[in-house]
């Protein structure tokens, strides 16, 4: 086979594994949540984490904790794990839930882009919602961000959603497993919110919790996102942090669905609820 075979071969391949994570994921968004309404999705994604938001502000003025930077950063963070967590739970264990999940395993494409662009919309949700939290916090509450600072704090922001997207895909792989997964994602929920610093200085936890949180995703980004917003610039160090985290769950993610789905088709419960 020449080398100009060969790149068209592979050049082929790439694209049908693009297609399935994009278009695979959008079919799969767009079907597990054709329930969802507009005012759904402003109540449940955009609304309650800028209720979070302002709850703890002006609790932490109250407090005399940390100032009001402090809050708003790391709320604009975590905000992304409402859609993240509950979504990549929901695009493994809705399959399950809804029946379809038979089907999804009967393809003969490689699981990981399967999945991985399940996840995908999630990211992009998350995105959405801490971009969202970040701008009404600063027309809101008076937060200024350095211009410079912009284009970093994208990219933490979007390290940050993939992360916890990815997160989340591991819960749901747990989905295969168990019954009511739901009850770890909403366990998974509050420990981010407590053990990330978004809103608790980490300083002030004990060590044992500091370290549970340095293998959390959004812990990284929200360190990288205040020290970005105070003019440090980009702190690459935790920004290769937050990517490392969510590179682990990810493999995680890979790892703990192809032994539950393995399990799950030798003890033929792939269908049971």
């Amino acid at each position: 086979m020449s080398f100009l075979s060969l790149s068209r071969a592979l050049t082929r391949r790439v694209v049908r594994t693009l297609r399935l994570v994009v278009v695979g994921g959008a079919i799969s968004y767009r079907a597990l949540f054709n329930w969802t309404t507009p005012p759904m999705f402003i109540g449940t994604l955009l609304v309650s984490p800028l209720l979070q938001l302002l709850f703890f502000v002006f609790l932490g003025r109250q407090l005399r904790v940390a100032d009001d930077r402090f809050y708003l950063l790391g709320n604009a963070v975590v905000s992304a794990s409402t859609a993240c967590v509950y979504g990549g739970t929901m695009a493994v264990a809705n399959e399950r839930r809804y029946g379809t999940l038979g089907a999804v395993l009967l393809s003969p494409r490689h699981r990981a882009p399967l999945w991985f662009g399940r996840a995908l919309p999630y990211v992009l949700n998350g995105l959405l919602i801490s971009v969202f939290t970040l701008t009404v916090a600063t027309l809101l509450l008076g937060l200024r961000i350095p211009v410079g600072a912009l284009p970093g704090l994208a990219a933490v922001l979007l390290a940050a959603s993939a992360g916890c997207s990815v997160f989340g895909l591991a819960l749901g792989a747990l989905g295969l497993r168990f019954r009511d997964v739901f009850l770890v994602s909403n366990v998974a929920a509050s420990v981010l919110l407590l053990l990330t610093g978004a809103n608790v200085p980490r300083e002030t936890l004990p060590e044992w919790m500091r370290a549970v949180g340095d293998v959390l995703p959004l812990t990284h980004a929200a360190e990288a996102a205040r020290e970005l917003s105070a003019g440090g610039g980009l702190d690459r160090g935790r920004l290769g942090a937050e990517l490392a985290t969510g590179a682990g769950y990810a493999v995680l993610a890979v790892v703990l669905l192809a032994v539950f789905e393995r399990g799950s088709r030798r003890r033929a419960t792939l269908d049971l609820m």
